[in-house]
Order: structure tokens, then sequence, then C-alpha cells
């Protein structure tokens, strides 16, 4: 390039093994990067050449983007009312009752999931080229599930109900105290569902040796029953076609009947490692 000389000739399309960009440009890029998310690489080259003059190909922007840390993937939905400061605050809690709580009382972390008739999609590997078909059904019926877990046995207990409603909550609540008859108190950390705040368990409550821990609201992250739900569907429905209605519930069930068989890999994944969002 006899205009430019040998800077032109470094701006090119070809991106070698290092970066193109000034140690002071490619920090204003990471800055950017961690604000707004570009949805491929060429919208990222396009941003650095109106903003810095510097041209990058496609190829060459990917390849700087792994240099820089950034890995292709999806954003992770959270809660736009999440509280970051409320979901301190009750950790701040979880601790102190974690420490103060009886020898035998347990803490349970509670909740419901309604898994449908009809296989999840989830990741595999798959011969390049080539597609993989996973039947699936019409109707669009469903499982409701309520259950508990505690992270030092980790024996969840569950039951199916027609509905999930004060009725079927509190006879989850008669069954944490019957597995668990040398607790003075059972702790039973939940969302705000509303079922769950009604007249009936609050009456229920008043001679039960349950006490509910509310999260705050907009933080499923700090329930980790959630990830159990998520390892349960993961070995049971992902990619999996039933065609029936019994076969899918009897599967289910199925889970459930053996849990001590999943405790190694549900002692690494139930840890008390909460994120915070928001």
């Amino acid at each position: 390039n006899k205009q430019g000389g040998i800077e032109a000739l470094m701006r090119m399309n070809y991106v070698g093994s290092e970066a193109l960009l000034t140690a002071a440009e490619l920090d204003q890029l990471d800055a950017h990067l961690q604000r707004h998310l570009h949805l491929s690489a060429a919208s990222v080259a396009r941003w650095v050449k109106d903003r810095f003059g510097v041209h990058y190909t496609e190829s060459g922007m990917t390849a700087l983007l792994h240099r820089l840390g950034y890995v292709y993937k999806k954003p992770k939905l959270i809660p736009g009312k999440a509280d970051a400061e409320a979901q301190k605050a009750f950790l701040a809690e979880y601790e102190k009752l974690k420490q103060t709580k009886g020898e035998h009382d347990p803490i349970y972390f509670m909740d419901a999931t309604h898994p449908q008739h009809n296989p999840v999609l989830a990741y595999g590997w798959i011969k390049r080229g080539e597609d993989r078909a996973v039947r699936s059904n019409t109707g669009r019926r469903r499982l409701n599930i309520n259950g508990a877990i505690d992270l030092e046995r980790l024996e969840p207990v569950v039951r199916f109900d027609d509905t999930i409603d004060a009725d079927s909550t509190i006879a989850l609540l008669k069954q944490l105290e019957e597995v668990n008859l040398a607790a003075t108190w059972i702790y039973v950390v939940c969302d705000n569902a509303r079922y769950y705040r009604s007249k009936a368990v609050k009456a229920y409550l008043k001679t039960s040796r349950i006490k509910l821990v509310f999260l705050p609201a907009y933080a499923p992250n700090l329930n980790l029953i959630e990830r159990f739900w998520k390892f349960f569907k993961k070995k049971i429905l992902y990619n999996r076609y039933f065609e029936g209605f019994d076969e899918f519930r009897e599967a289910c069930e199925d889970f459930f009947q053996n849990p001590s068989q999943y405790k190694p890999e549900l002692r690494s994944l139930l840890t008390e490692n909460f994120p915070i969002v928001g």
C-alpha cells in the first residue's frame, strides 16, 4: 500500500495472531461488549469499524473475541424485578438460621413443577450435516408435582396432585413432618406463591412443627429445588418420547422411587453457591 504504508497494510482484512486494535481500544471494546449483546461477530466488526476505523473480517473478529475471553452462547433470563440487595439480606438470614437451628432440625427447599407430556429438546451429539428428529405429542396434558428437598440427606419428598393449592401444600407439609419425627422445627424455604400464604396453610402452621421461610420476590435463583427439578427433567424428559400419558407418568414416578442412585450427582449440583441476580 503506497499511500498508507505499513500501518495501512496492518489494517487490511487479514488478521494474524495479534489484534489490530491498540490496548486502549481493546479495553474500550471489552467494556462495550460487557454492556451490549451483539448477535454476531460481524456486528461487532461493524461497531469496531465505525468507532475506530479498523476493519476486521468476521473470522478475524471471531478470533479476537476468543482472545478477549468471549464465547458464543445464549444469555440467561432473569426476573426483571429482581432485587439484589433483598437477595443478599435473605442469604445473611439463611446463614444465621443454619447456625442457630437445632441439631436435628432440617432445612428444606420447596416448590412445584409441572412437566408436560412432551419431550424437552436438548443438545446432543449428532453427525455433522445430519438432523436427528424426536417425536412429539399433540396434547398439552401435564403432571403437577409438589416437592421439597434438604441438602444434608438429599432425599426428596414429593407428591403428585391433580392441582397445586393450599390442600396439596398442607399434604406435603404433613409428609415432611412424618419423615422428620426427631426434629423440633422443620424449616421450609419457599417462594411467595399465593397458596403458601393462604388462610388454610396459616391455620395449619399454628399447630405444626413447620416454619416457612419466604424467599424475596423474584428470586427463584435462591431456591435450590429449581436445580433439582431441572436435573429430574434432564434424566427423564430430555429428548425422550412417551407415546401414552400413563407411560410418561410412570417414568416420572420411577425417578422418585430410588433417589439415592443420584446422590453423587446431586451432591455436586445442590451446593450453596447462590447466584445473585438483578
